[in-house]
């Protein structure tokens, strides 16, 4: 997350982006000792935005935390 905080833009296989949420957002994908984990994240001008985590157990991103990112990046920008 430093490094996409100081501005460097991180590809794949570690990043990749989410424009089913909305053109700026991402996920980040960490290897634990036992678990894919996902973080999705918005790059906005002065902030990255941590929208969710989860652990990844299909090859698909859950419907529930693309609705919940949704709902947080609109909740975000009107507050």
């Amino acid at each position: 997350m430093r490094k996409i905080q100081q501005g460097e833009s991180i590809g794949m296989p570690h990043s990749r982006p989410m424009p089913s949420i909305e053109n700026d957002c991402h996920e980040l994908r960490i290897q634990d000792k036992d678990k894919i984990w996902r973080i999705i994240y918005l790059i906005d001008v002065d902030a990255i935005v941590i929208l969710d985590i989860f652990p990844k157990k299909t090859n698909q991103t859950p419907q529930k935390v693309l609705k919940n990112s949704k709902k947080r990046i609109k909740d975000y920008r009107e507050a």
